[in-house]
C-alpha cells in the first residue's frame, strides 16, 4: 500500500492497488471513495479542486432535478435527465481546455455547466421559446442535437478544420451506446481515423439505448470497436470523476498533438428515464437499479473527501444550500420566459439577407396578421 500526499486537514488518503477484477476499466476511485492506482492515468488535484469536482455534481444534479420537476408541472415540453451520468459528464467537461469544442447530445447538462452555459438556456430550449440561446463560437459548446449520432460527423468535420487551419485544440464529441450502431458514428470513425483528425469520441454506455440493452446492440466491448477503425479505446468507469478526469485529459492531449482520434468509453448507468416520456420500470428491473445506486458518483465523491478530511460537514452543506438557491433561480427565470412572436422564426436562418427566405417570411408574416387577436 502506498498513500497520496496529505489533503487539507493534514490526514492521508489511503491509495490501493488497482484490483485485478475488472483490468479492463479505468477506475482512480472505488465506490467506496478509496484511492486506488492505476498504471496509466493517475490524477493529483490540490483540496479546492476535489471540492470543486464534489460542488459540480451536486449542482448538475440538482439542476436536472429542477429540470425534470418543471416538466412534470408543465412549465416544459420535455426534459432528458442525466441522473448518475454526473461524473462523466463533470470529469470530462472540466479536463477541457478554453481551445477544446465540445458537440453534445441533448443530455450533456453537466458538460454544458462546465462551459459556463446558463442552465436557462438548456430550459429554454425544452420549454420550445429558444433553439438554444447561448452563443457556440463563445463557449466552443455547440447547440444540443436531437438526430442521434449526427453530431459525432460534425464534430470530425469540425476537426478536420481545425487541422488544416493550424489551430490550437482539440474536439470532443458525445453521444450514448445506442448512438454507437448508427450509421453516423461508424462514418465518423472512419473520417477520423484516415484524416488523422484531432477528435475524441466520447460514449457514455449508461447501460440502455431507451429500452435497449448493450447486449441487444454488440457483442463486444465498446471501446474495443476503435481498434477496427485504427485508432485506441479505452474504458473508463464512467461513476468516477477523478478516473474520466485523467482519462479526457489524455485523450484530448492525445488528439492534440497530432495523434488522431480516441474513443473513450464512459461505463455508467442512467438512473432515471430516458427522457421525461419514458418508464424505465417496463423494461429494467428494481434490483439492476439498487445495484447501480450504489456506485452513485456523488456519494463515492462525498466519501473520499471525508475520508481525506478534504472538506467538513459545513462544506456538504453549504453545496447543497447553494443548490437550492440555483434551482430557485433558474426556475423563476424559466417560468418567466415569455414566447416568442411565430415570424421570428425566420431570424436567424442565414446570416445575411435571402431573397426566398425574405419572401417566405412575408408570406407567413401575413398569414398570420390575418388571424384575429394574433399578437
Amino acid at each position: 500500500m502506498v498513500t497520496s500526499r496529505k489533503g487539507a486537514g493534514g490526514k492521508t488518503a489511503a491509495k490501493k492497488k488497482a484490483g485485478a477484477t475488472n483490468p479492463d476499466l479505468v477506475q482512480l476511485l472505488t465506490p467506496e471513495g478509496d484511492l486506488v492506482e492505476h498504471p496509466e492515468y493517475s490524477i493529483d488535484l490540490t483540496p479546492e479542486e476535489y471540492r470543486g469536482l464534489y460542488r459540480d455534481m451536486v449542482l448538475v444534479r440538482r439542476i436536472d432535478a429542477e429540470g425534470t420537476a418543471l416538466q412534470r408541472q408543465g412549465e416544459l415540453g420535455l426534459w432528458a435527465p442525466l441522473l448518475g451520468q454526473e461524473a462523466a459528464q463533470v470529469g470530462s467537461g472540466r479536463a477541457q481546455t478554453a481551445e477544446d469544442y465540445a458537440f453534445p447530445t441533448y443530455r450533456e447538462h453537466g458538460v454544458a455547466w462546465c462551459r459556463d452555459v446558463d442552465p436557462v438556456n438548456l430550459l429554454g430550449m425544452f420549454r420550445g421559446v429558444n433553439n438554444g440561446g447561448w452563443d457556440p463560437n463563445e463557449k466552443n459548446f455547440h447547440l444540443y442535437t436531437i438526430v442521434i449520432g449526427s453530431q459525432t460527423l460534425h464534430a470530425t468535420g469540425y476537426a478536420m478544420g481545425m487541422q488544416r487551419d493550424g489551430r490550437e485544440g482539440a474536439v470532443i464529441a458525445y453521444f450514448g451506446d445506442g448512438a454507437s450502431s448508427q450509421g453516423d458514428v461508424n462514418e465518423a470513425f472512419v473520417f477520423a481515423s484516415v484524416n488523422n483528425a484531432p477528435v475524441v469520441f466520447f460514449c457514455q454506455n449508461n447501460q440502455w439505448a431507451i429500452s435497449e440493452p448493450n447486449e441487444r446492440q454488440f457483442r463486444v466491448p465498446l471501446y474495443q470497436r476503435a481498434a477496427g477503425f485504427g485508432f485506441p479505446g479505452v474504458r473508463v468507469d464512467g461513476n468516477d470523476v477523478l478516473a474520466c478526469l485523467a482519462v479526457t485529459r489524455a485523450a484530448l492531449e492525445h488528439a492534440r498533438s497530432g495523434n488522431g482520434p480516441m474513443l473513450v468509453e464512459a461505463f455508467t448507468y442512467r438512473m432515471g428515464a430516458h427522457t421525461t416520456t419514458d418508464d424505465p420500470t417496463r423494461y429494467r428491473s428494481a434490483d439492476e437499479l439498487e445495484e447501480w445506486k450504489a456506485k452513485d458518483p456523488i456519494m463515492r465523491m462525498r466519501a473520499f473527501l471525508e475520508k481525506s478530511d478534504n472538506a467538513d460537514e459545513a462544506f456538504f452543506k453549504e453545496v447543497d444550500a447553494e443548490a437550492d438557491a440555483v434551482a430557485a433561480d433558474i426556475r423563476a427565470r424559466c417560468v418567466a420566459m415569455t414566447d416568442p412572436q411565430p415570424i421570428s422564426i425566420f431570424d436567424h436562418v442565414y446570416a445575411e439577407p435571402h431573397p426566398l427566405m425574405d419572401e417566405e417570411r412575408a408570406e407567413y408574416g401575413a398569414y398570420w396578421e390575418s388571424f384575429e387577436g394574433a399578437h
